[in-house]
This record gives C-alpha cells, sequence and structure tokens, in this order.
C-alpha cells in the first residue's frame, strides 16, 4: 500500500472488543490480569497502552522502521535515544540544530559526562572528521531549525559506519511523507508528534523509530524506567492527526513555495531560506532527498530588532507563536524563541540574527496569507 493509505490504516485495525473503526481512548492506568503471570498483554499503561500501541506501530510502519516508541514529547524523546550513552561517550552534531535540543546537549548532558562536537552538517566530511574512538552517535537535522540547511545524509551514514558509530536522524521539519532517514542510511529517526504528525497544534509528543533491535530494547527501557510517556489522549490525538499527514503535508509545502517565491521578490526582505527554491544552495539535495520541500520558510528583514517586533505585532492571519507544523500559519522569532538558549554570539555566527523570521505555513487559502505578510512587511518598513 502507498503511503496515503497507509497513514489511515496501519496500525489501526478494528476494535477487536467492539468492531469500532477507531482506535478507542484507552483512558486507564491499569488492566486487570487472569492471574499470576496471564495478561492480554498489557499490565499498566506506563509500560504499554493499546492506544499508544497502535501508535508506534503506525509511526514505525510509516518510517520503514521494525519498532517505535512513543513518547510525551519530542524533547522526551530526544533524552531516550542519548539515555543509550554513558559517561566518556561522544556525539558529533550538527551545529544549526533546534536551541532545545542544544540546551539538553550543554547544560543537562554534558554536566553527566558526555562530550559534544557541532560541524557545518553542510559538509558530510565534517562527520567523519570529527569522529573519535568514543564517538558513538551522529545527530543530524535535516532540514535544519531555523535555517533549513540539508544534511546528505546517505553520505553521512557512510562515514559513520566505517567507524561503527549510531546515525539519529531529527525528521520532524519533514516528517515521514516526504523524507526517510532509515532508507538513506541511518538508525534512529525521532520526531516531535506535536508538529506536522499531530498536525493541529492540540498535543504534545515525541517519538523513536529504529529497526536496529539493540537501539529499541534500550530506548524501550528507558521509556518505561523513566516514564516519558504521553498520555492515550495525546497518543489518539497524534493518531487522528496521522490520518491526514499526506494530504496536509502537499498544502503545506505547496503554499511554503508560493510564500517564499512571494517574499524573494518584496523590496522589505533581505533573503529567504526555502529548500524548495532553485536559488537554495542545496535544492538539488532536497530535489534528491526529499519527495517535498515542507513548510517552513525562513527569511531575513532588512533591519533589526525594531523591525522584527513591528513585524510580528501586525500580522493578522499568522500568529506569532512558538512551534510549528499546525494547520494555522505561525511566525516566531528564532533569537529569542526556539533558539534563546544559545548565547548570542554563537546565534549570531549560525546566522540567526534579531532580523531572522522563521514561518510554519499552515494551510490557509494562501493568498490571505501574502496579503497578512504584506501588511505585517508595510508596518516593519515604518519601524
Amino acid at each position: 500500500m502507498r503511503f496515503d493509505t497507509l497513514a489511515i490504516h496501519l496500525g489501526q485495525e478494528a476494535d477487536p472488543a467492539t468492531g469500532a473503526t477507531i482506535v478507542p481512548i484507552y483512558q486507564t492506568s491499569t488492566f486487570t490480569q487472569e492471574g499470576i503471570g496471564k495478561h492480554k498483554g498489557f499490565e499498566y499503561s506506563r509500560t504499554g497502552n493499546p492506544t499508544r500501541l497502535a501508535l508506534e506501530r503506525c509511526l514505525a510502519g510509516l518510517e520503514g522502521a521494525s519498532h517505535g516508541l512513543a513518547f510525551s514529547s519530542g524533547m522526551a524523546a530526544i533524552s531516550a535515544v542519548l539515555s543509550m550513552l554513558e559517561p566518556g561517550d561522544h556525539v558529533v552534531a550538527s551545529a544549526d540544530l533546534y536551541g532545545g535540543t542544544y540546551r539538553l546537549f550543554e547544560k543537562v548532558l554534558k554536566p553527566l559526562g558526555l562530550t559534544f562536537t557541532y560541524v557545518d552538517g553542510k559538509d558530510p566530511s565534517a562527520f567523519g572528521k570529527a569522529l573519535t574512538p568514543k564517538t558513538r552517535l551522529a545527530w543530524l537535522e535535516t532540514p535544519t531549525n531555523p535555517l533549513l540547511e540539508l544534511i546528505d545524509i546517505a553520505a553521512v551514514a557512510r562515514e559513520c559506519k566505517a567507524k561503527s558509530v549510531k546515525v539519529a536522524v531529527d525528521n520532524t521539519f519533514a516528517s515521514p511523507c516526504f523524507q526517510r532517514p532509515l532508507g538513506l542510511g541511518a538508525d534512529i529517526v525521532v520526531h516531535s508528534t506535536t508538529k506536522y504528525i499531530g498536525g493541529h497544534s492540540d498535543m504534545v509528543g515525541g517519538a523513536v523509530l529504529t529497526s536496529v533491535k539493540e537501539v529499541y530494547d534500550a530506548v524501550k527501557f528507558h521509556q518505561n524506567a523513566a516514564g516519558g510517556v504521553p498520555g492515550p489522549f495525546d497518543a489518539w490525538l497524534a493518531l487522528r492527526g496521522v490520518k491526514t499527514l499526506a494530504v496536509r503535508m502537499r498544502r503545506h509545502a505547496e503554499n511554503a513555495k508560493a510564500v517564499a517565491e512571494h517574499l524573494s521578490n518584496h523590496p522589505e526582505v533581505k533573503s529567504v531560506i526555502y529548500p524548495g527554491l532553485a536559488s537554495h544552495p542545496q535544492h538539488e539535495l532536497a530535489r534528491r532527498q526529499m519527495s517535498g520541500f515542507g513548510g517552513m520558510v525562513t527569511f531575513r528583514l532588512e533591519g533589526g530588532r525594531a523591525e522584527a517586533d513591528a513585524f510580528f505585532r501586525a500580522l493578522k492571519v499568522f500568529s506569532y507563536a512558538e512551534s510549528l507544523g499546525g494547520v494555522e500559519s505561525l511566525a516566531a522569532h528564532p533569537a529569542t524563541m526556539t533558539h534563546a538558549s544559545f548565547p548570542a554570539e554563537a546565534r549570531e555566527a549560525r546566522g540567526i540574527t534579531e532580523a531572522t523570521v522563521r514561518l510554519s505555513v499552515g494551510i490557509e487559502d494562501v493568498s490571505d496569507l501574502v496579503a497578512d505578510l504584506d501588511a505585517a512587511l508595510a508596518a516593519a518598513a515604518k519601524a
């Protein structure tokens, strides 16, 4: 079956107890057992829940993985992957990455004895050069947050496999609809299901997908032992959202490209970053590695913080808000929102300036989105 069909049916057979077509919300903390060691596959909802299991099976199938694990947030999922490591282990990561991931690496895990090296993700050989005998994991985002750089997953995987280093890819921006890292050589895929998978800005969750049994066993142990699991209602919301993932992603990408093209010709816009534009320096890699270019657009205003503030205040259709991937359009200021945990000089060095704007382009009528941006850019020009 094709992706669109699998997203609706995979792991979501009719309920055997009642025949319910939609997976029920098993809102229970515990399960009655028949006797010692005799149960129906579930004992306690932290360890396993039927609604969560349906989501895990669906997401694993969509990513081409043998195993799936759901978590209470994207950060809980990332933490679970890093829990496989021990003090003294080394991680190589792309320099442009989500601020929350950087904060976890630098403020939580580094004090516990892990070490991190950040490299230019655009150069696959940079990963290979940074590997040491203690390197256990390469961490990739592609497209990156917020600068939408692309990393050649297959090339990095070749560099790392030669040294028996696992490769993990945060696939949140692309979603399995547009990119499947395991098929390109990655070992682990991570998602914030809060974003495109949930798709409606009404739940928070995460997921880890893999076909490597030892990875699954380690992350599964952490899932149960640390307990960062989603409740059944959040799992159900993510499962409901994923049913329309393919339809939504195509509209997100269509709108995002139109917005990016419009902004590219606007006098108040200094530069536009979108993988679907021929002007993107890695456009050909995007065409080769992805089946769609996604719904994220980043651009830089002429001016600085004052102009950015005026721009955000003037928006009417776009909401000035954290997060991304919902049906509604959002605009964010990475320097003070998603990447505030980076030191100011590190942000500037990476190109995350006070004039940088990150758009999560929704599925509204694109003419309304363009008109809203034009009005906001006019306000910025007067700041």
